[in-house]
C-alpha cells in the first residue's frame, strides 16, 4: 500500500487562502487504511478548515466528496459536477491520485492535502513501515522476502556494512539491520547458500531514475478506451 500523512493544517490554510469554496475529496484506498485520507479524515479536515477560517473571520465554504480510488479515471469521473462547483480541490489522496485528478480536471487547481511517504504496510496499530523501493527489478526471492533496497540505509546487496552492530543499523539503534534479518530468515529456511552467491551491481535502468516508468500489457488494452496514445 502507499503510505501518506496529512499536511499540517496551517500549511493547508495557507495553500487555500485565496479561495472561498473548497471541495475536499477523500480516497477510500491506501490512504484510508493509514488513516490519512479516508471518509472520516476528509470530514475532519473540512470541519477543521471551516473552524480555523471562522476564527480568522474568513469566509469559507467546504464541500466533501468521497471516491473509492482517485488514481483511476472511472472513479473520479463522477466527481465532475462537484469539481466544477468548487473554486479549488483539496485532495486527500496520495500523489498518484492528486496527479490523476489534475490530469482529469486540468482547468481546476488540485492541491494535495497529504504528504506521500513510501510503499509499505501496517506492522502494528498506528505504525506503518516502508518495505518496498519500487526499483522495478525485484530480488526478494534471494533475500528471504526482505528488501535491502528499501530497508538498508546504503542499499547494500551483499550483506551488511561495517557499521552494523548487534543486529542494528548504524543510522539508528532503533532500526534493525535488514541483512541481519535476512541472515536469520534464510538460516531458518535452510537457504544460507543464497548469501554465498555474490549479487552483481544493481541494474538501476528499471528504477525511477530513468524518468517516469510505464508498463504496457497489449493483451489487456481496449484501443478506443486509451486516454493516452503512444507515439510511434
Amino acid at each position: 500500500m502507499i503510505i501518506a500523512e496529512q499536511k499540517p493544517l496551517k500549511e493547508l490554510l495557507e495553500l487555500t487562502k485565496e479561495f472561498k469554496n473548497i471541495l475536499v475529496v477523500g480516497c477510500g484506498a491506501c490512504v484510508s487504511i493509514c488513516f490519512a485520507g479516508g471518509e472520516k479524515e476528509t470530514a475532519t479536515l473540512a470541519a477543521s478548515m471551516r473552524l480555523a477560517a471562522r476564527a480568522d473571520k474568513r469566509e469559507l465554504k467546504t464541500t466533501e466528496s468521497m471516491t473509492l480510488r482517485q488514481c483511476e479515471w472511472e472513479f473520479i469521473e463522477p466527481l465532475a459536477e462537484d469539481v466544477e462547483a468548487a473554486d479549488v480541490v483539496l485532495s486527500t489522496a496520495c500523489g498518484v491520485g492528486v496527479q490523476a485528478m489534475a490530469e482529469k480536471y486540468p482547468h481546476k487547481l488540485i492541491i494535495p492535502a497529504l504528504n506521500t511517504t513510501s510503499m509499505g504496510m501496517p506492522v502494528e496499530q498506528g505504525v506503518w513501515l516502508e518495505n518496498c523501493g519500487g526499483c522495478g527489478n525485484c530480488i526478494l526471492g534471494s533475500t528471504g522476502g526482505l528488501c535491502p533496497i528499501a530497508r538498508c540505509a546504503k542499499t547494500m546487496l551483499n550483506g551488511p556494512c561495517g557499521g552494523s552492530q548487534n543486529g542494528k543499523c548504524e543510522v539508528s539503534s532503533e532500526i534493525d539491520c535488514v541483512w541481519d534479518l535476512i541472515y536469520k530468515r534464510l538460516k531458518g529456511q535452510g537457504l544460507l547458500n543464497l548469501m554465498i552467491e555474490l549479487a552483481p551491481p544493481k541494474d538501476w535502468t528499471s528504477a525511477r531514475d530513468g524518468g517516469q516508468r510505464k508498463i504496457i500489457r497489449e493483451d489487456l488494452i481496449i484501443p478506443e478506451s486509451r486516454p493516452f496514445k503512444d507515439e510511434k
